[in-house]
């Protein structure tokens, strides 16, 4: 029989290994046929089920807007924002969650998420029979890649405490939606962490850095402690992995490989992709044909938007009008770019903020620039196109 070696030799080559099978005559072509239609399910990833392509928003601050008296339409129709979205195509949402965040909204922008809110937001969501991408910060805060603070509760744990910290608050979470009726399809392990989580303790440093090795090596015991919690809470529970830079040259594979070489437990490596932060569309084609190359996992692009009006920004990879139809092509592109990679291997595309209309007082980014809603509640064309992608 052939050993899980050759198997795996097979996947990452098939063309050397099938050659190998040559010589064992008729039962090695048939076993290299079905190894064939193995291969095909196995390199498809998520979608080899026939699971639909995530057309999602990221819709954490829209109880903080609903507050303040933000209304939302779409064909002149005032409606829920959730069902707004759904119906137009929209298949699947992400919140956010902070352990212990401030209330004001203002203060932080946005950045209030906690357990109570976020709980009655997923259970909305799941009425609404769509995808849940639940994504810990493992923070009080924002995370990215300027600011991995660990929570404050947190911050006196050894190391070792931490570990066992990060385990028993993912599984804790898990189980708190789940008792609600609002259990996660997807749980995202940190957010934009390309440099590292739960700093100093995850912070990752230069490759030519004398503690690079055994930063790596804690940052994937953390990521691995949130990984085994997700497991226990449920096998089918798709684990991502996200970093910021998806348009950026060389990042993304740097990261997944040294990702994979420290043996992280997880389904979908994923990125984000934003214009008006330097990321060019080109570079991030060539990234996820390069990522689907090397490494086994779906893609994901996390987060993405694009501002329907002008911003004080103005970056030579923002080539699409900042207008209503500038939008909508950007999104139309980035779909196409999406759907272009080898074995169907990207899997969603979500667009961050698409709540983001003024509202009372609250401190809007970007004046809700980058919103699928105008300043006044209105579906901008750019929601349709989630809709639109499934016929053509």
């Amino acid at each position: 029989m052939l050993n899980s070696h050759f198997f795996m030799r097979f996947v990452r080559n098939p063309s050397s290994s099938l050659g190998a099978l040559g010589g064992l005559g008729v039962l090695g072509d048939a076993f290299a046929l079905v190894l064939g239609v193995i291969l095909t399910v196995v390199t498809t990833g998520c979608r080899a089920n026939d699971s639909p392509f995530l057309r999602g928003a990221d819709i954490s601050m829209l109880p903080e807007l609903e507050r303040a008296s933000a209304v939302y339409r779409a064909d002149g129709r005032e409606g829920d924002a959730i069902e707004l979205l759904r119906k137009n195509g929209v298949n699947a949402f992400r919140i956010r969650l902070f352990v212990n965040p401030s209330t004001d909204f203002n203060k932080t922008w946005g950045a209030t998420q906690n357990l109570d809110q976020m709980l009655a937001l997923a259970k909305r969501i799941k009425q609404f029979n769509a995808k849940l991408i639940l994504d810990l910060h493992y923070s009080d805060t924002w995370a990215d890649p300027k600011t991995q603070t660990k929570p404050a509760a947190w911050a006196a744990l050894s190391f070792e405490q931490l570990e066992v910290q990060v385990h028993r608050y993912t599984a804790e979470t898990l189980a708190q939606f789940a008792a609600a009726g609002a259990a996660p399809d997807f749980v995202q392990l940190g957010n934009e962490i390309a440099g590292g989580m739960l700093w100093p303790d995850g912070k990752l440093v230069r490759d030519n850095h004398p503690d690079a090795g055994t930063q790596w090596q804690r940052f994937a015991r953390l990521l691995n402690a949130g990984s085994r919690a997700v497991r226990a809470f449920d096998p089918k529970c798709q684990i991502i992995i996200h970093i910021h830079g998806g348009g950026r040259e060389d990042l993304p594979s740097w990261f997944f490989t040294k990702l994979e070489s420290h043996e992280v437990d997880y389904d979908i490596a994923a990125v984000s992709f934003y214009p008006t932060y330097d990321d060019s569309l080109p570079t991030l084609r060539s990234n996820l044909a390069e990522l689907a190359d090397v490494i086994d996992k779906p893609l994901l692009i996390a987060e993405t938007s694009y501002p329907w009006k002008p911003i004080n920004e103005s970056k030579p990879t923002m080539t699409w009008p900042t207008t209503p139809a500038g939008q909508r092509a950007f999104l139309r592109d980035l779909f196409a770019v999406a759907h272009g990679v080898p074995n169907n291997r990207c899997i969603g595309i979500i667009w961050w903020y698409p709540e983001a209309r003024p509202a009372g007082s609250l401190h809007i980014y970007r004046d809700g620039a980058d919103a699928l809603f105008d300043n006044d509640g209105n579906a901008l064309p750019a929601l349709f196109e989630f809709g639109e992608i499934n016929r053509r």
